[in-house]
């Protein structure tokens, strides 16, 4: 974004800005960055938490922020490079896409209906939590309904300043999020008495070798990008891919590929990074005020998922735990290992799932508008 800001930048080609970005800065203070959220991130892995990668980096952003390595420093990577961040979401929009497979869509054919309305009313439960927490006064409406809108944590945080919302505050109220589902699944587990045997696969599990993968994310996350791009919609670099990816994997086309796990962290630590670089004092600060009302907020939308998981239930002929691992408000790779483990309908699981996810992202940029347009009617 500022790149754009002096006038003779729009004239020298993109790859030369990107390095002269990367350049300006001292190896070190790279290093210094990046270096110990390959290593957080690492650890945060092996024990589990979903995107641990992306959470290191918002930390390890914060931390380098916040003491002057970065942000405040004249010689400081105030913020990750356009490119790698427009990389990342590439990246992203491939490997959301990729959920998409024929047995995806079959999981969905004999209860479609039933299943698109718990996904409205399951976004409608989370877009109303975020409008009360954008009536926070330190809180915009667009910033309180990215926050907690349910799934795609990631993909959010990706976009979520492209389309004018506080990327700090997404970040940190959707991953509490996560963590809190995360957390809570060996107890939701617990208290239903269901066992856990490691049994089962992945639907469409990968069985392509990784430059098939790679390729995948270079012709479809190249092309997606350029699409979205050229159709100047919003968030295009991450929507782009993704509806393109979604479409060869929907077709069959993908032919198992999936995005290398590698590249997978390497785009989650930038994202991370890119919000965590960006924190002051007086976002930190920001934080500590809003926190105990989005918890609060964030346990609510989660009991009123299980409402609607419950009645998913009673609506599909899905036993319980299928129902509310389906509609639970994100951590979908926690969600599917949970399924996963305990011999659960993974294809169900996973389609209800993926089918928030893709609504959630896809209206992203039509809610950020209608958001937009109902403050300025406010203020007027």
């Amino acid at each position: 974004m500022q790149d754009g800001s002096r006038g003779e930048e729009p004239l020298e080609p993109f790859p030369r800005r990107a390095w002269r970005a990367v350049s300006s800065v001292p190896w070190w203070r790279w290093a210094a960055v990046v270096a110990p959220t390959a290593a957080l991130g690492a650890g945060l892995e092996v024990l589990g938490v979903p995107s641990g990668v992306l959470f290191a980096g918002l930390v390890v952003g914060v931390g380098a922020a916040l003491t002057g390595l970065v942000g405040t420093s004249p010689r400081g990577p105030r913020t990750v490079p356009r490119s790698a961040a427009l990389a990342a979401q590439a990246v992203l929009g491939v490997l959301i896409g990729t959920l998409v497979q024929p047995s995806t869509l079959t999981g969905l054919a004999a209860d479609w209906l039933p299943v698109l309305v718990i996904t409205l009313l399951t976004l409608a439960v989370s877009v109303g939590a975020g409008l009360l927490l954008g009536r926070h006064r330190d809180v915009d409406l667009l910033t309180g309904c990215f926050a907690l809108t349910a799934g795609g944590a990631s993909g959010l945080v990706a976009i979520a300043d492209e389309l004018h919302a506080d990327q700090r505050l997404v970040a940190v109220v959707q991953y509490l999020r996560v963590l809190v589902i995360t957390a809570t699944l060996p107890l939701v587990l617990l208290v239903t008495g269901v066992a856990t045997d490691g049994a089962g696969a992945a639907p469409g599990a990968a069985g392509a070798p990784w430059w098939a993968g790679l390729a995948l994310v270079a012709v479809v996350g190249g092309l997606g990008t350029v699409l979205g791009q050229v159709s100047r919609v919003p968030a295009g670099s991450l929507l782009g891919p993704l509806v393109l990816a979604a479409v060869v994997g929907g077709l069959g086309l993908s032919a198992g590929a999936q995005v290398p796990a590698a590249l997978v962290q390497v785009s989650y630590g930038v994202i991370g990074l890119q919000a965590g670089v960006s924190f002051t004092r007086e976002t930190v600060s920001v934080l500590r005020r809003v926190l105990p009302a989005a918890a609060l907020l964030i346990v609510a939308v989660i009991v009123a998922c299980a409402g609607l998981g419950a009645l998913l239930s009673a609506l599909t002929g899905a036993s319980a735990l299928d129902a509310y691992l389906a509609t639970t408000p994100g951590g979908i790779y926690a969600v599917l290992a949970a399924s996963l483990s305990t011999g659960s309908d993974v294809t169900f699981v996973l389609a209800v799932q993926v089918l928030r996810l893709l609504v959630m992202l896809l209206a992203a940029p039509a809610l950020s508008r209608g958001l937009a347009a109902l403050a300025r009617r406010r203020g007027g």
